[in-house]
């Protein structure tokens, strides 16, 4: 079995899609949940993110200076990366911090660095993508983004000239949860 396919594997073992109602983060409603922060919780999937993480990006040839995650769900991957690739990182907030030098970036990023940003679920891409101009405005240029899981419901098509790539896509796991009925 290849990590990709531990990965998917992992979201079923763990728990990590729920089926019922829920409100997405994009306000949009949906009849499933994927919960990565039940698989990033568990170091050992952690990890595996981390390296397949580190292989898509040396698969696509980015070049990058350091990592780069949103809060929340975002930053223990960004951290496994971090140490996995031995690259500096960047933490973006949501919002500026409301005390002490009220930045909105922890971490260094200088003008012209060139950042790996991830993230744990796109669904449209409006985080990920408010994280990116966050950077830019510092003067890094985003490399790519890369995600664990692409829900395929418009983040590539509103990610526009980034470069873009899930380690799985929504698509792969409701594959696999079929095949596993058979």
């Amino acid at each position: 079995m290849g990590k990709k396919d531990e990965l998917i594997e992992a979201f079923f073992r763990e728990g990590a899609i729920l089926f019922g109602h829920f409100v997405l983060t994009s306000g949009k409603e949906s009849d499933y949940y994927i919960n990565v922060k039940k698989l990033i919780t568990n170091p050992k999937v952690l990890k595996l993110i981390a390296e397949l993480m580190k292989e898509k990006a040396e698969e696509l040839g980015v070049e990058f200076d350091r990592v780069a995650g949103p809060e929340l769900g975002a930053v223990p991957i960004a951290t496994a990366l971090s140490l996995e690739t031995g690259k500096p990182l960047v933490i973006v907030r949501k919002k500026p911090k409301g005390h002490g030098t009220g930045s909105q970036i922890e971490g260094e990023v200088r003008p012209g660095d060139k950042v790996l940003l991830v993230e744990d679920v796109t669904t449209t891409g409006g985080s990920v993508l408010r994280s990116a101009k966050v950077l830019e405005n510092q003067g890094a240029k985003v490399s790519a983004i890369l995600v664990v899981v692409d829900r395929e419901e418009g983040a590539r098509e509103n990610l526009g000239d980034y470069l873009f790539a899930p380690l799985v896509t929504v698509s792969e796991l409701f594959a696999r949860r079929d095949s596993m009925k058979d």
